[in-house]
């Protein structure tokens, strides 16, 4: 079954794709079928730059044990970096 939950929201950093790195401004994050894990359905998570064209693209595609997981990863990173570099202008 499609579940077609998606969230987008603009970003800023920096991606690696096929010509290199370029700069990010969306992620899409979606449940649904993967086109390659195997597994019936994953946390797909595109990193995009839509005026870069096609290949200023970086796909995942996540277990939900592998997502959560992530989720819980990245939040304890950020609670271990001091504040005044979390917190500082352009680090947002």
């Amino acid at each position: 079954m499609c579940t077609y939950l998606t969230e987008k929201i603009e970003a800023t950093g920096s991606g690696k794709g096929p010509d290199g790195w370029f700069p990010l401004s969306e992620v899409t994050v979606y449940f649904d079928h993967p086109a390659h894990a195997l597994a019936d359905h994953t946390l797909n998570i595109d990193f995009r730059n839509p005026g870069r064209g096609p290949s200023a693209r970086v796909a995942v595609e996540l277990t939900p044990r592998t997502a959560r997981a992530l989720v819980t990863a990245i939040e304890s990173a950020l609670a271990a970096a001091p504040a005044a570099l979390t917190e500082a202008a352009g680090a947002g």
